[in-house]
């Protein structure tokens, strides 16, 4: 019996005479279909930026883009936008995590079958983020937090952690590009404690890894947001909506989309970007006052604000950064009065006149109006075609 399925699977591997009759008509050329053909060649750049990795495929879902990516932070806010685009495009995702597994859950959707892997890690051990970044040759480091828990603080997350990386990523030998993502604004003497500590973690990875890619997005807008989102919520349950100072300070907003956009035009130029630190804001610039009359607007209920005082603000905001580590219960973690974004906010964070931008990565960011923000239709009264919008001009006094 063995012998016979040999032999049938012998003759089943021999070119049979209707595939002859095809390629007579229609010669197939299979170079056409590798890596050397200019329409599948990989754009990943390599060290030098030159040269290319293997690709197979169109560049769909299903195709081998050649990247293998470790994102830190990809169960966060920016993460499962970059993790889709990753693996639209064909790569294999290495994603870390330290919580429940279900963490990492909603990613497995996005790439192909095996694309995605989840791989539980601890930030504090290296041997486990060796595990983490061992096949991978794209690393990009996504974590960050703007406020401080009684685990962490902010040093250690958005400097020590992202040195660390560095350092691995360094001793790797194999990771073609390094990418780490920061903030506007940030600087070593800015009053923020969490801008000094990105300034702080571009500076340390800079120094590790001279060719990683700095990416510094503005405020990003987006379904899983936390700033027109905690607004939102604020104001649907106390009726009115409280702005620091007078809502004067310019900020940038900028699509969370367009952010990963961006790092995948980084990772798919011919290297030109590596070394070199991206400022990445929005179209437009909007004051606090200005950005909360939109969010009004999509959820359709009549502007209130009530104007806090700089000082007031930071006294009201205080006693968690008091408490945080002295009382052995973990607090709450703030949203429109955080310490540490009071000062961040305290100046207007907006693009550098000569600063790298969307334009030289080629890409166009969207305004921030319109269909970024319609996932605030969610918190209208009554259902999304209830009430009436800022824009009609409802007069304040028949508003119940």
């Amino acid at each position: 019996m063995q012998a016979i399925t040999r032999r049938l699977g012998q003759h089943s591997l021999r070119p049979t005479a209707s595939v002859s009759s095809i390629k007579s008509i229609y010669p197939l050329c299979d170079h056409c279909y590798g890596g050397d053909h200019p329409r599948y060649g990989s754009t990943l750049a390599s060290h030098k930026g030159t040269g290319h990795i293997v690709r197979k495929g169109t560049g769909g879902r299903s195709s081998v883009s050649g990247i293998i990516a470790t994102v830190f932070g990809a169960t966060g806010f920016l993460g499962r936008y970059l993790v889709q685009q990753l693996a639209k495009m064909g790569s294999q995702v290495l994603v870390p995590f330290r919580g429940s597994e279900d963490n990492p859950r909603h990613l497995k959707l996005m790439g192909d079958l095996g694309q995605i892997v989840p791989m539980k890690y601890d930030p504090r051990d290296e041997d486990s983020i060796k595990a983490v970044m061992a096949k991978a040759n794209v690393v990009i480091n996504l974590i960050g937090r703007e406020y401080e828990t009684r685990n962490y603080s902010f040093e250690e997350v958005n400097h020590f952690m992202a040195e660390q990386l560095a350092v691995i990523a360094k001793e790797h030998g194999g990771i073609s590009r390094f990418i780490q993502l920061s903030c506007l604004g940030s600087s070593p003497s800015s009053p923020s404690r969490f801008l000094r500590a990105k300034a702080a973690g571009e500076e340390a990875v800079l120094k590790e890894l001279p060719v990683a890619t700095v990416m510094k997005p503005a405020v990003m807008i987006g379904t899983e947001d936390r700033i027109l989102n905690p607004w939102a919520r604020f104001a649907k349950k106390y009726s009115f909506l409280p702005l620091i100072g007078d809502g004067s300070i310019k900020i940038q907003p900028v699509y969370v989309n367009d952010i990963a956009s961006a790092i995948i035009a980084a990772l798919k130029d011919d290297g030109t970007s590596m070394g070199k630190i991206y400022e990445l804001g929005g179209p437009d610039i909007y004051t606090v006052h200005e950005l909360a009359e939109l969010m009004y607007g999509m959820i359709r209920e009549w502007p209130r604000y009530v104007n806090v005082p700089l000082p007031i603000a930071k006294s009201i905001a205080m006693p968690r950064e008091v408490l945080l580590k002295k009382v052995p219960f973990p607090l709450p973690n703030p949203e429109i009065f955080n310490l540490d974004q009071i000062l961040a906010f305290a100046n207007d964070t907006v693009v550098s006149e000569n600063a790298l931008t969307f334009t030289d990565l080629g890409v166009a960011p969207h305004k921030v109006k319109g269909y970024p923000i319609e996932f605030l239709i969610q918190y209208r009264k009554g259902g999304p075609q209830f009430g009436s919008t800022v824009s009609e001009k409802v007069n304040p006094d028949s508003y119940p």
